[in-house]
C-alpha cells in the first residue's frame, strides 16, 4: 500500500480527526496522527491484512521547547512481509509552569518492544506513557533529578558528591 493508500484507509476506518497532518518533503514521509488514537491506529496498521505492520522498529520523543511547549513522539513501523515503513508523530503542547510530566498513551499492548523504547523515552525526556505496565528509569539511576533529554535541562555539577559537569 502507497502512503497516501495507508492515510485514506486509516481516514475510512477512525474517521477525519485521526489523521491531523502529513509531512511529505522529507526522506521519510509521516503521518500525524491525534494522540488519543495512536493505540487504536497501531493496532489497525499491525492487524489489517493490507497493511501488517508487524514490527516497531524505533519508538522516540522530541521536546521543541517552542512557544507551545509542544512534546511529540515518533514511531517507526515496518512490515516484515511487504517490506514497507511508516513513521507516524503525534505532538501535543504542555504547559511550562506544570509539574506534571506530559502524557501520551502507552501501545506498549500492541508491540511489545514498545516496553524499552517507552522505558527510555520516558527516562531522557520525562514523558509519560500512560498505561505502560513498568514505567521507570532504565539508563539513569532512580534517583536522577530532570530529564536530560529536554532542551531546558540544566546539567547537575554534582552527582553524590562526584563532579560531573
Amino acid at each position: 500500500m502507497s502512503f497516501e493508500d495507508i492515510k485514506n484507509l486509516l481516514i475510512k476506518k477512525f474517521g477525519d480527526g485521526v489523521v491531523v497532518g502529513e509531512e511529505t518533503n522529507g526522506l521519510q514521509p509521516a503521518l500525524l496522527i491525534n494522540p488519543d488514537d495512536i493505540a487504536a491506529v497501531c493496532l489497525e496498521l499491525r492487524n489489517n491484512p493490507k497493511t501488517y505492520f508487524d514490527f516497531l522498529s524505533s519508538l522516540t520523543g522530541v521536546h521543541y521547547n517552542d512557544e507551545a511547549n509542544r512534546y511529540s513522539v515518533v514511531y517507526h513501523l515496518a512490515s516484515m512481509p511487504y517490506k514497507t515503513q511508516l513513521t507516524l508523530k503525534i505532538s501535543k503542547p504542555h504547559d511550562k509552569e506544570s509539574n506534571t510530566l506530559p502524557e501520551f498513551l502507552s501501545i506498549n499492548e500492541v508491540y511489545r518492544t514498545a516496553d524499552w523504547h517507552e522505558r527510555e523515552t520516558y527516562d531522557l525526556l520525562g514523558i509519560y506513557f500512560v498505561g505502560h505496565p513498568d514505567l521507570r528509569r532504565i539508563l539513569l539511576p532512580d534517583d536522577w533529578e530532570g530529564f536530560p533529554l529536554r532542551k531546558d535541562y540544566q546539567n547537575a555539577e554534582y552527582y553524590k558528591g562526584i563532579k560531573i559537569d
